[in-house]
């Protein structure tokens, strides 16, 4: 291959990659949940997860919280029936909010990425994400910060 035509497809394949990974990701919107607080214990409630829809329900996988305690969101992913996984959208490497979709969370500033259970999949980063205690009661997910 000679160097115009190696320069030619490096440039196609950069200025493609973002709209691929825009396909190949969750077609799922970020949903920042209405949430209280009381101390050090965040309050959801779990109908922030509901998508009504004219005869049916859908369920969101996830919804993004904000608090004055935290610099940046906290994503509550829903892992199971009943369990709910709270991670600090703050990547461990350098300190970039992170992006969530596709059954993950990805930094966009240099590419580690993280499991929904706030585990590291592929570094830079080498620390698992802050992570949340969560309980559920009556209806509501309880998201103890301290």
């Amino acid at each position: 291959m000679d160097r115009k035509k190696f320069l030619k497809t490096c440039g196609i394949g950069l200025v493609g990659l973002p709209f691929a990974a825009a396909l190949l990701t969750s077609c799922e919107s970020i949903y920042y949940a209405t949430s209280s607080i009381k101390k050090n214990t965040l309050m959801v409630p779990l109908s922030e997860f509901e998508i009504p829809k004219k005869n049916t329900m859908t369920y969101r996988s996830f919804v993004l919280v904000k608090t004055s305690k935290e610099d940046f969101p906290i994503c509550l992913y829903k892992t199971g029936d009943s369990e709910y996984k709270a991670s600090l959208m703050r990547c461990t490497h350098r300190g970039c909010e992170l992006n969530v979709g596709g059954g993950i969370y990805t930094c966009p500033c240099h590419g580690s990425e993280f499991d929904t259970k706030g585990g590291v999949l592929e570094g830079p980063a080498d620390q698992d994400l802050k992570t949340f205690k969560t309980t559920i009661q009556n209806e509501t997910i309880y998201i103890e910060l301290s």
